[in-house]
């Protein structure tokens, strides 16, 4: 029996998946076989690697009816017996938005846990913007804003309209990816419910993400919607200086991404942040896009705008009101060295090097107007 045969139904392909499964009800869950998905990576051979992550090695796949599909192999073992992983892929294939890619399957043989998703084309934003020059794509504004909106997008139907809500855990350009047209989707949502706490590199290894981190959540633990939009205003940074945040540093203070926005925007030089490879663009609009990721990665959670505002910031020509922007907060790891590896301080531009955490504040309730967009 071939890959297109054992793509449906449970039912189509029984001898072929584990006997684990028999009888298990996999409503939109699509079961490969192992041998299929070998087949379709030609036994996932390392030219086919396309990418990974926190979760797995991802592999390019092309099914018996040529097909293209991304298929990711899961590197950590679940915590769930079959039933309750089939039962949290069933609820994740539901979950349905032009912005977040789509899960078509997975196998679940042995000690095999793969899934099998729609493949992107033009494969992550990391890899389109941030990559090397010779697989980096032409991405002029027009696209980069599309970008950012799409994934706005995407993730504000996350949070406010997916029944259960979710909390990405791990917004950053490697897990945006692209489709033929750039059009963005986000992937490898849901998936932090598969995996015990100590598995992902999000948990053991917060440096590999820290440009990312919300400090709430890489120092207390705290993981809450507002940690996404922190992580989406870091991303905005990244898609409009072309720059990593976790690599790039900035001045004689070595500041990072985020720090050397902050501080140009209060010496009135926001402009200055744009990458230089851009040459048509209205200042205005990107200007105000760094803006709301300013609003987006304020140090108090409680100050930053939930997505849906975002998506309203993002794609409307509103003016914000600056004056309730405040500055920005993010992590530093104390030492290079490896027995501190793991410990970081909080630090912003005005307190550079001092430890401390800054007391979230309720924002004062004002009133919004058709010209005077007010984050809250």
């Amino acid at each position: 029996m071939g890959l297109f045969d054992c793509f449906g139904a449970f039912d189509y392909c029984t001898h072929e998946t584990s006997a684990q499964t028999h009888e298990i009800p996999t409503k939109n869950v699509r079961l490969f076989s192992y041998y299929s998905l070998r087949s379709a990576t030609r036994l996932f051979h390392p030219s086919n690697r396309i990418g990974r992550g926190g979760f797995g090695v991802v592999y390019k796949g092309v099914l018996r009816d040529e097909t293209q599909v991304a298929i990711k192999a899961l590197s950590a073992g679940s915590k769930q017996g079959i039933k309750e992983f089939l039962t949290e892929l069933a609820t994740i294939s539901k979950i349905r938005h032009p912005n977040l890619v789509q899960l078509l399957g997975c196998c679940v043989e042995g000690d095999h846990r793969i899934l099998v998703y729609e493949y992107m084309e033009n494969n992550s934003l990391h890899t389109a913007l941030l990559g090397s020059y010779s697989k980096r794509a032409e991405l002029d504004w027009s696209k980069r804003a599309a970008i950012c909106l799409g994934t706005a997008k995407g993730l504000a139907f996350l949070h406010e309209d997916a029944e259960p809500g979710i909390v990405h855990r791990d917004i950053k350009a490697s897990n945006v990816l692209l489709d033929e047209d750039f059009l963005p989707k986000i992937g490898d949502f849901g998936l932090a419910k598969l995996f015990p706490d100590n598995v992902t590199h999000v948990s053991t290894r917060v440096a590999g993400t820290v440009g990312y981190l919300a400090p709430e959540y890489a120092l207390l633990g705290q993981l809450t919607k507002k940690a996404d939009v922190y992580s989406f205003g870091v991303l905005i940074l990244e898609i409009t200086s072309g720059r990593s945040s976790s690599k790039a540093v900035f001045g004689e203070e070595l500041y990072v991404l985020l720090e050397w926005t902050w501080k140009l925007f209060k010496e009135g030089r926001l402009l200055d942040v744009v990458d230089p490879d851009l040459v048509d663009y209205t200042e205005d609009q990107i200007t105000r896009f760094m803006k709301v990721a300013l609003f987006c990665t304020q140090a108090a959670s409680q100050q930053r705008p939930d997505m849906k505002q975002v998506v309203k910031m993002l794609s409307t020509d509103v003016t914000l009101n600056e004056k309730l922007l405040t500055e920005p907060g993010l992590f530093r790891p104390k030492s290079s060295s490896k027995s501190e590896g793991d410990s970081f301080r909080f630090s912003s531009h005005s307190d550079k090097g001092k430890e401390c955490v800054t007391q979230p504040t309720t924002p004062t309730n004002l009133e919004h107007s058709t010209t005077d967009m007010i984050p809250r």
